[in-house]
């Protein structure tokens, strides 16, 4: 799988990312770099990658703007760190199927996640339980 880095993002998920086999791209150093939400959306659009993040706008506004989106993941944490934020990636990566990501926002919190539009088993919201916890 291929993942866009928001400059919000760890750098450290991408050697996550990385282990795990998958391609990561970081805008931090590029022409991309300061870009506008939407034009980072469609860069991540267009490299076929799913986007990383921890800002919600793209979750509630931009993911209904362009539905054709090859994936979205936010992870919004009442006390985000670097730490947290790579393992919330690592407990998505092991648990979301990667056919279930293409078109879907997911937007991981501390104890729960959702997706939108919802998957096959009709919930949106998810119990995060078998999560880590916050750190």
């Amino acid at each position: 799988m291929r993942f866009f880095l928001d400059e919000n993002f760890p750098k450290s998920a991408a050697l996550l990312l990385k282990a795990a086999g998958h391609d990561c791209f970081d805008p931090r150093g590029t022409a991309l770099e300061g870009a506008e939400d939407d034009a980072l959306l469609a860069e991540s659009r267009r490299m076929r990658a799913v986007l990383l993040t921890t800002d919600r706008d793209f979750y509630h506004t931009l993911q209904h703007r362009f539905p054709d989106h090859t994936g979205i993941v936010v992870i919004a944490l009442k006390k985000p760190n670097r730490q947290a934020i790579v393992d919330r990636l690592d407990w998505f990566l092991k648990n979301v199927e990667e056919q279930e990501i293409p078109g879907r926002a997911f937007q991981l919190r501390d104890s729960k996640w959702v997706a939108r539009p919802p998957l096959p088993n009709n919930s949106s919201e998810q119990d995060g339980a078998e999560q880590p916890p916050a750190r």
